[in-house]
């Protein structure tokens, strides 16, 4: 199975890509984005207007529709709704197509999922900051004790993800940070946020239950193997799933690979993404390490073998 804290895209074109790389069929039911446990509280929100962050244009939109979200909306609809919001961005050819006629005066933003990593952090922070203070009417007036706040949801919280540049770049987490620091200058306060994405336990005992669903569909049980072993190349985020085991970590323990240890995970991390070996020893110790995946497969199956 593969579980990613990527996404911006449908998990079928994923798959389709992914498959054409590796010269092998990879199929949704084994792979999880990021955002694919949004799936899981679609239908909390089917009615609700929601607006859908990150990605290119309207993408993220229509994979939120295929999710079940029938009322999503994004930044660039706000924007050429009003293009005062944001006076400083303006909008594109190709940006204006993709767009949704809304008067989000008279419409209600229930929730905001930051699906992605963010284009334009300047104008989604702003959007963002306005649907928060004004109890989702985006410019209302602000509204300081709120019956039912926005609810803030964001999929993937590594702060660094490698990328084709030489340094790592700014992910997800790092556009968390930037949304907290402005909401806080501007209020005095934390606003409150609901954080999915490795290694949070809800993402990991969602990537369960579908492996357990992978395992029915390949032996007709679907159970989970005794023990499980997770690749991954970021200390920080643990990108680790590795034990059926139920546990559930604490704050401290659940962004990092100490957690995953802490649960008698099997964590592998390989020298090939964001972890670089000439920096020093990862912060928190992997059960192994790899060069690279093709290793790491291999020394995860004499380990296996070894225990039988």
């Amino acid at each position: 199975m593969y579980l990613t804290n990527g996404g911006g895209m449908s998990e079928e074109m994923r798959c389709q890509k992914l498959s054409q790389k590796l010269g092998t069929e990879i199929k949704p039911s084994q792979f999880l984005q990021a955002h694919t446990i949004f799936k899981a509280t679609a239908h909390k929100y089917a009615d609700t207007p929601v607006l859908v962050l990150g990605g290119k244009d309207d993408v993220l939109r229509k994979v939120a529709e295929g999710y079940g979200f029938r009322k999503a909306y994004t930044t660039l609809d706000v924007l050429a709704w009003d293009p005062t919001v944001w006076p400083f961005h303006d909008l594109s050819a190709e940006e204006r197509l993709s767009t949704k006629a809304v008067n989000f005066s008279q419409t209600r933003i229930g929730a905001i999922f930051v699906f992605h990593d963010p284009r334009n952090w300047a104008l989604d922070i702003q959007v963002m900051c306005d649907a928060i203070q004004s109890a989702g009417i985006i410019g209302g007036p602000y509204i300081h004790n709120q019956a039912k706040p926005v609810e803030l949801v964001f999929a993937n919280p590594d702060l660094i993800w490698r990328s084709e540049f030489e340094r790592p770049r700014l992910g997800q987490g790092g556009f968390r940070e930037a949304f907290g620091a402005v909401y806080k200058a501007l209020t005095g306060a934390d606003y409150p946020y609901t954080q999915y994405g490795k290694p949070t336990t809800a993402t990991y005992d969602f990537a369960k239950r579908v492996l357990a669903d992978r395992v029915g569909e390949l032996y007709g049980m679907p159970q989970l193997p005794a023990s499980i072993y997770m690749v991954g190349d970021n200390p920080e985020s643990g990108a680790l799933i590795a034990s059926a085991a139920d546990v559930h970590t604490d704050e401290s323990d659940r962004v990092d690979i100490a957690g995953a240890n802490k649960a008698g995970w099997n964590s592998v991390l390989v020298h090939t993404g964001v972890y670089e070996p000439a920096e020093g020893p990862p912060r928190h110790t992997p059960t192994f390490e790899a060069e690279n995946v093709e290793e790491a497969v291999k020394m995860a199956i004499e380990k296996a073998a070894g225990e039988q």
